[in-house]
C-alpha cells in the first residue's frame, strides 16, 4: 500500500478521561487537529501539490476527516476548493464479514465531479486496525474507477494488522493490546451532549474492549 514509512507523530501526554471507567485520552481535541494539518501539508509535499489529489472517506468518521483535510490542502494550495476534492466510499459490500454480520445497512459512494480516473486517491479512515476495511476499499474502487494512485491516511494506527497493509500519513501510531478499544469521537458524528449535558469534543479514546466480540476488530 505504501512506499515509504508513515512519519511517527510526537508523543501527547496520556490523561484519564475517566479513572473509574477505565478510559483514557490518548488525543485531544488541538492534537487532533494538529494531526490533520501535519497529514496535510504531507499529502502536498508527497504529491507535488495537490490539484490532482481526491480524499475519499470511508464511513463513518473517516468522512469528516476527509472533509477536514480538504479543508487543509485549500489553505496550503492556493485555487483549491474542498469540495471539489472530497467525496465518500461506501464499502459495505465489499467486506469479507458479510457472512457473520448480513444485516448492514448499505451507505451511499459519492465521488467529486471530476471522478477518480487518474488521480492521486487517499483513503482517508479513522482507526486503521486489521487492514480488512481498507482492502474492502480497494476492491470498491476498481468498480468505480482507476486511479493513477491510491494511498491511505489513518488519524490513528493500533497496529494488529491481519493483511500486507500500511497507512502513508497517520496522525497517531498507538501500540496497543487486543484487549484495549479505541474509539475516535469527532464533533461531526458524535456532536450531541452527553449523560451529564456536557458538549462532546474531539478525542481519542482508549478502554478495556468488553467481552461480547466488538466490530472493531474487523477494520
Amino acid at each position: 500500500m505504501s512506499s515509504g514509512p508513515a512519519v511517527p507523530s510526537s508523543e501527547p501526554t496520556v490523561t484519564p478521561e475517566d479513572p473509574s471507567d477505565g478510559v483514557t485520552t490518548v488525543l485531544g481535541e488541538a492534537e487532533i487537529a494538529r494531526a490533520l494539518t501535519r497529514i496535510a501539508h504531507e499529502v502536498v509535499e508527497r504529491n507535488k501539490g495537490a490539484h490532482d489529489v481526491v480524499l475519499l472517506g470511508i464511513p463513518t468518521r473517516g468522512v469528516p476527516l476527509a472533509e477536514r483535510l480538504a479543508e487543509r490542502l485549500a489553505t496550503i494550495e492556493p485555487g483549491l476548493v474542498p469540495a471539489d476534492v472530497v467525496g465518500e466510499l461506501d464499502v459495505t459490500m465489499y467486506r469479507d464479514d458479510l457472512h457473520r454480520h448480513p444485516v448492514r445497512t448499505i451507505g451511499a459512494t459519492r465521488l467529486p465531479a471530476s471522478g477518480i480516473d487518474g488521480k492521486v486517491v487517499v483513503l482517508v479512515d479513522d482507526v486503521l486496525f486489521s487492514g480488512r476495511t481498507i482492502r474492502a476499499a480497494l476492491d470498491a474502487i476498481s468498480d468505480i474507477g482507476r486511479p493513477r494512485a491510491v494511498q491511505l491516511a489513518a488519524l490513528v494506527d493500533r497496529g494488529h494488522r491481519e493483511l500486507p497493509i500500511r497507512p502513508d500519513y497517520v496522525g497517531k501510531n498507538l501500540p496497543t493490546s487486543l484487549s484495549e478499544r479505541v474509539s475516535v469521537r469527532l464533533v461531526e458524528t458524535d456532536g450531541a451532549p452527553d449523560a451529564a449535558g456536557e458538549p462532546v469534543t474531539d478525542a481519542v479514546l482508549i478502554s478495556q474492549r468488553p467481552t461480547s466480540t466488538s466490530s472493531e476488530g474487523t477494520r
